[in-house]
């Protein structure tokens, strides 16, 4: 299974899960209708670096997070459900998590492209020489990296893949790295 070029916007962790399941993606979640300047700046990075799908629940809330994030964002692509196909098998709930594979599939099918894997250039070894990964300073590091950078904080373990994801260049990363450090300077 190729990896999809575009990272999908989806409301939640539960949407990532099914997402997965069904293809090879990276995702961002608005975790709910709420969606915060920093999500819309990493949504933002997103569709400039690889693109961006909108795969909202086919509910009120979903279609108010595909309109803002159309209007703050243009050019993203949108996948749609039919109600039908995202239903809760028992209960009642509609959404992207109770859809099944193939239906998300499908949706995607459409709007989709294939990625070519192209390897990251931040090594492990670049996050613990510039202080991100273990230390007193590192997490205030990584926060104020993902401010720099827009692509959000994220702990050590998942920060390399969040640079690939955002497909960060070295040398905007290095770049990122020395104001950090100049600002710890003037900061002392």
């Amino acid at each position: 299974m190729k990896k999809i070029k575009e990272i999908i916007v989806v409301e939640g962790r539960d949407d990532t899960v099914s997402i997965k399941r069904a293809v090879d993606a990276d995702t961002i979640e608005t975790n709910g209708s709420a969606i915060n300047d920093t999500t819309i700046e990493q949504i933002r990075l997103a569709q400039k670096k690889r693109g961006v799908i909108i795969f909202t629940d086919p509910d009120f809330p979903g279609e108010k997070i595909r309109k803002t994030i159309a209007e703050k964002v243009p050019g993203c692509k949108h996948a749609f459900l039919p109600k039908h196909e995202a239903k809760a098998k028992k209960g009642r709930g509609l959404g992207v998590e109770h859809a099944t594979i193939e239906a998300i599939r499908k949706a995607l099918d459409c709007v989709k492209e294939e990625m070519i894997e192209v390897p990251s250039q931040i090594q492990y070894e670049d996050l613990l020489q510039a202080g991100l990964l273990g230390g007193s300073h590192a997490k205030s590091r990584r926060e104020r990296l993902g401010e720099l950078l827009k692509i959000g904080y994220t702990n050590g373990k998942q920060l390399q893949k969040r640079l690939q994801m955002f497909q960060i260049s070295k040398a905007d990363f290095c770049q990122a790295i020395e104001v950090i450090i100049q600002e710890e300077l003037s900061d002392e």
